[in-house]
């Protein structure tokens, strides 16, 4: 554990009380990175308790009370930026011309940090009350205290640091506040040379109260907190589609008929409490769902595209009526334009002006840089009413990015990680935004996103319209969307069983660990001229070292991961997008959302950590429309995947190679005999799923499931 861990552990947020969290938070600036993590628990858990945000008055109202308590001996405090000069004032450029030769006092090291205390503050009393300047050098048994300054300050530094190592705690007597030389007095202690008065003194030294939050108060009065919160809320306008007449014609027979054959789509109406809403009927064609909207349609018609994707056609209608959605797909499938497009008609059409509104209106959550740039691209492809849209991701330049926020924004598409940082420094406002997305929400939940997540929602107003996409559903994903989505409809297109996309020819090779450079180059050396591969390895290092033995071999090839400057990361996948490169060695980092349709194969150097990952790493081939081919190398240590990647190859209607089986039954049998071993172990071996040849895999996920909510 580090030091300043040590200390915040042990000091905690020292002298802060919130007393009125209604009117006082954390201060906006600190200095230590102890201060900051309190400030970020404390404003956090104060907004999500009460819905208040931080504001400056915690911190001048501390400012006064450090600086009523610590004053000099005649009553004036210790100087400020605007109390200069006068008792207290640390002189060291004034005295450096009269200065002394400097003092030295040998110390035990036991000793040393009663003279510097409690994160330095018993040394800079000593250096603020005397003048002097202090400075300590650590020795083997013992250490010595170096004084600087006129020879009084010096005496009286010296003399207080005595009395300090003496006895353990300060013994600054104080009289009169004579000024001149301190003596030492007829009892051996020091005489009248503090600045200080007893009183002072006493609540100087005094231990700091720790801090304290009256929770009880604040659940009490979360309701009524919440409410002054957003009670002076601009109002906002959801509903904006008006159904075709060839849509409302639609008999029932002939929208189940419809979901069926486009990719078999689900619906459902998570509403909680009453009867469930009619889903509406789906949009076969571009102009059902816009033709109300002449701007929407000349950028469908001007990108060339035919007719709506599945998901695209059930979940427009259901977003142009004002409704939370949770879209579930797999990649490539045209979320993104299923969520853009009504995020455009929705922002035109609110009541308040853009001028008046403050801040952006749109916000999209994404889990990676490359996917926050490539929506922005999608943004600017469509472009709608001069709507302005900006990318904020780690690894982009921060100050940039906050002009950019500053000059005045529609949309806004972040990563959680820099997006709280901008939030916690009020850097950008939140409450402006009506129309929220969380993109690739599965994927931001494996990436521990959760906690920034929560904190950027609680500056969102809570009437705002929330899109959630995922390619998976998995328990995380529902909590999720239970608690940030109000009774939202589901769109599904497949099923609601983990499943790889059947245009993709899966191979699985079982392997040994040191075979699969040779594999991987073997493979390389079969490709054929237009060939264009992702070959996914599960560690940065990995990524590297390949990397590096393809370009010895006089390969063209690209990396990416996460620990490259975010200029290489844009430029390899530049390069592979355009084809200058045709082998991309990647980590997880490049398996959801990058839209390059032209992948031929996929090569899984590494096995991914879990089943959905694999998912993700197959459909990067055989997108739009095309065909596209998977290679995935399994050693020994990979055998707890075994039944479930059994699973998704046979719905995928792929070959199981026989090895593969018999690694699933014998992981099967070694986890059952663990789980006898150890019956209060659960899952015992750990993984798994519980594979069964019914379909069921990873705990079922059929439709006729409980959805959770």
């Amino acid at each position: 554990m580090s030091d300043w861990e040590d200390e915040c552990n042990e000091d905690g947020a020292a002298g802060a009380i919130i007393q009125e969290p209604a009117t006082k938070s954390a201060p906006t600036e600190w200095k230590s990175p102890c201060d900051r993590r309190q400030r970020e628990n404390i404003v956090f858990a104060v907004r999500a308790a009460t819905g208040f945000g931080a504001s400056r008055e915690w911190r001048a109202d501390r400012s006064a009370e450090v600086i009523n308590r610590r004053g000099g001996g005649d009553g004036r405090p210790f100087p400020t930026s605007a109390n200069r000069g006068g008792p207290g004032r640390r002189t060291f450029g004034v005295e450096k011309s009269g200065s002394s030769p400097p003092v030295t006092i040998a110390v035990e090291n036991a000793s040393v940090g009663r003279i510097i205390g409690r994160g330095g503050a018993k040394i800079r009393e000593l250096e603020d009350s005397t003048g002097a300047r202090i400075k300590i050098n650590k020795g083997g048994y013992e250490g010595e205290v170096v004084i600087f300054g006129s020879s009084a300050a010096q005496q009286r530094a010296k003399e207080m640091i005595e009395d300090l190592v003496a006895d353990g705690r300060s013994q600054f007597h104080s009289g009169p506040g004579r000024g001149g030389d301190c003596g030492r007095g007829g009892d051996g202690g020091v005489g009248n040379c503090s600045v200080w008065s007893a009183a002072e003194l006493q609540a100087a030294n005094a231990t700091p109260a720790r801090l304290s939050i009256d929770w009880n108060t604040i659940r009490e009065n979360k309701e009524k907190y919440e409410e002054l919160k957003w009670k002076d809320l601009p109002p906002m306008k959801k509903t904006f589609y008006t159904e075709a007449e060839s849509v409302s014609m639609l008999r029932a027979e002939e929208v189940s008929e419809w979901r069926k054959e486009n990719n078999n789509i689900f619906v459902d109406d998570l509403k909680e409490e009453g009867a469930k809403r009619p889903i509406p009927n789906p949009c076969r064609t571009f102009l059902e769902a816009f033709e109300l909207y002449p701007e929407v349609m000349e950028n469908i018609e001007r990108v060339g595209f035919v007719k709506p994707t599945p998901i695209q056609s059930q979940a427009w209608p259901v977003l142009l009526s004002g409704e939370d959605l949770i879209a579930i797909a797999q990649t490539g499938t045209g979320k993104t334009l299923a969520y853009l497009l009504p995020g455009f008609i929705h922002m035109d059409g609110q009541p308040v002006p853009r001028a008046e509104c403050g801040g952006p209106g749109m916000l999209v959550l994404t889990p990676t840089r490359e996917l926050a740039l490539q929506i922005e691209s999608e943004c600017n492809k469509y472009r709608y009413k001069g709507y302005k849209s900006i990318c904020i991701y780690g690894g982009g330049d921060r100050r940039d990015q906050i002009n950019l926020v500053k000059g005045g924004v529609d949309i806004v598409i972040a990563t959680p990680g820099r997006l709280n940082d901008l939030q916690m420094n009020e850097l950008i406002n939140l409450h402006s935004i009506t129309y929220l997305v969380l993109d690739e929400a599965d994927r931001m939940l494996d990436m521990g996103f959760e906690p920034q997540i929560m904190k950027i929602l609680l500056d969102i107003r809570p009437d705002r319209q929330t899109v959630m996409t995922s390619a998976t559903w998995p328990s995380g994903v529902r909590r999720l969307a239970r608690s940030y989505l109000k009774n939202p409809m589901m769109v599904y297109v497949g099923t609601l069983d983990l499943a790889a996309v059947n245009t993709v020819q899966q191979t699985v090779l079982i392997v040994h660990e040191d075979e699969k450079k040779s594999y991987v180059f073997d493979f390389i050396r079969n490709m054929l001229p237009q060939d264009k591969v992702i070959i996914f390895v599960g560690k940065k290092l990995v990524a590297d070292d390949l990397s590096s033995d393809m370009c010895l071999q006089g390969l063209a090839v690209q990396s990416l991961h996460g620990d490259r400057e975010q200029c290489d990361r844009e430029e390899a996948l530049k390069d592979f997008k355009e084809s200058r490169v045709r082998i991309l060695v990647a980590t997880d980092l490049a398996s959801r959302g990058l839209d390059v349709h032209d992948i031929t194969h996929v090569f899984n150097f590494d096995f991914p950590r879990n089943i959905e990952e694999y998912v993700h790493r197959v459909g990067r081939t055989g997108r739009a429309g095309r065909s596209g081919a998977a290679v995935t190398l399994v050693t020994r240590e990979n055998w707890r995947m075994a039944p479930e990647l059994i699973h998704i190859l046979e719905r995928a209607g792929q070959e199981v190679p026989e090895e593969l089986v018999l690694m699933a039954e014998r992981y099967q049998m070694h986890k059952r005999e663990k789980d006898m071993c150890n019956p209060r172990g659960g899952q015992g071996g750990g993984g798994g799923g519980g594979w069964r040849r019914d379909g069921g895999g990873r705990g079922g996920r059929d439709r006729g499931q409980n959805w959770g909510f």
